[in-house]
């Protein structure tokens, strides 16, 4: 569980309401016409089980992955203000972090914030934060000297913590789980850019009865909102956003498949008369997940109509690699979201000696999974947490 706040990169509350140097630098404004955009992951390479490959073509295993259909690098610019314009989306980053903060201090504070002069910077939405992630430089290892983090650090200001935790450096978002995670804690959703990863993370200490605020990090954010969606069905089978432009099949088929097959079952299918299917990337899956809904809540998947799931506790796959793991195994997973419980074994209760599949990181969570192997080798799950490996996972095809 996340316990460490080490220090890190973070500006002071003497800087968080200053203004910048004189005033003679002009804080730049977010493009309007580009507010509504998916970034790209900046993945621009293809891989295969294990490794990188040239990227294939139409027919070729592996064809359809996120380096074949998108190959966008992050825009990013910084700014002589201390920001950071992201010129895809058109939101305006603070280039720092702040200190440790409870999620309430978090957002309080962000009505005092003055960077570049501004007044009207806010704690981002778990769809804005995530817009940030770099799947193209990342690289989660077994220690900070050999990890790369998942974000653009020539704009951004990371440091990875101190200590055996090095990758405690989780940042909060505004949003929170509608359900809870753990042992019945209050959660809200954030990004690690240290392992490419979205989780929930208790607002509270474990085990302190809401007493003790847990401390993270925040980058503010200000700019136009990311993340809305504007359904169309279609009434063929599928479902276009007008908000991204991408047109999503409108239900899964219920069969889970390997990353392999994943791919080659987008390629090859027709729906509604349409082909040219492909396993959206991790960024465009993201679009899709609906944080006001949960299985123990709504009794639904993470996901709003008219889109379907044929199970909600679904996890889908994306076409994104993760770089993750040892250097003889980087290349071995995809990016999944989790639209149902993001499982894992854990104690339950803690001291019980009692290990149980447990809602530990929300529906919406963002992990990894084996592209190819047999989950019948990991029986209480993998990681710190325990996550569940299933290697088969459900399909949701995009095109667009």
């Amino acid at each position: 569980m996340f316990r460490s706040h080490a220090p890190i990169a973070a500006f002071t509350m003497m800087g968080l309401l200053a203004c910048v140097g004189s005033g003679r630098t002009v804080p730049t404004e977010p493009p309007a016409a580009a507010a509504r955009k998916v970034p790209g992951t900046g993945q621009l390479a293809c891989f295969n089980e294990v490794s990188p490959i040239p990227c294939p073509s139409a027919g070729q295993p592996f064809f359809g992955q996120d380096g074949n259909a998108d190959r966008r690098a992050l825009s990013l610019q910084a700014n002589a203000d201390s920001t950071v314009t992201d010129l895809v989306t058109g939101l305006i980053w603070t280039r720092a972090v702040s200190g440790p903060l409870s999620w309430d201090e978090a957002r309080m504070r962000a009505a005092a914030l003055r960077t570049a002069g501004q007044t009207d910077w806010r704690v981002p939405t778990i769809k804005e934060l995530y817009t940030l992630i770099d799947f193209g430089r990342g690289y989660f290892s077994t220690v900070a000297a050999t990890s790369v983090p998942f974000l653009d650090t020539t704009r951004f200001a990371f440091a990875y913590a101190t200590g055996e935790r090095f990758f405690d450096v989780q940042l909060w978002s505004a949003t929170a789980y509608v359900a809870t995670t753990m042992n019945n804690d209050a959660t809200v959703f954030g990004v690690n850019f240290a392992d490419g990863r979205i989780k929930g993370y208790p607002r509270f200490e474990p085990g302190s009865n809401g007493r003790v605020p847990q401390l993270m990090r925040v980058r503010y954010v200000r700019g136009p909102a990311y993340g809305e969606n504007r359904y169309i069905d279609q009434g063929n089978g599928t479902v276009r956003d007008a908000t991204t432009g991408l047109t999503w099949q409108q239900v899964d088929d219920g069969t889970p498949r390997n990353w392999r097959d994943a791919l080659a079952y987008c390629a090859a299918l027709d729906v509604g008369g349409q082909t040219g299917w492909r396993l959206p990337n991790a960024k465009e899956l993201h679009t899709i997940v609906d944080y006001t809904r949960a299985p123990t809540v709504t009794g639904t998947a993470a996901l709003a109509p008219p889109l379907r799931a044929s199970s909600m506790e679904s996890y889908y796959w994306s076409g994104t690699t993760i770089a993750d793991g040892p250097s003889d195994d980087r290349y071995g997973k995809a990016v999944y979201f989790a639209f149902g419980r993001a499982l894992g074994w854990m104690e339950m209760p803690p001291g019980s000696g009692l290990v149980q599949l447990i809602d530990v990181h929300g529906a919406g969570a963002q992990r990894a999974d084996f592209k190819r192997g047999n989950p019948a080798q990991f029986p209480r799950g993998f990681g710190p947490q325990g996550d569940e490996v299933r290697i088969t996972n459900f399909v949701r095809c995009v095109r667009g």
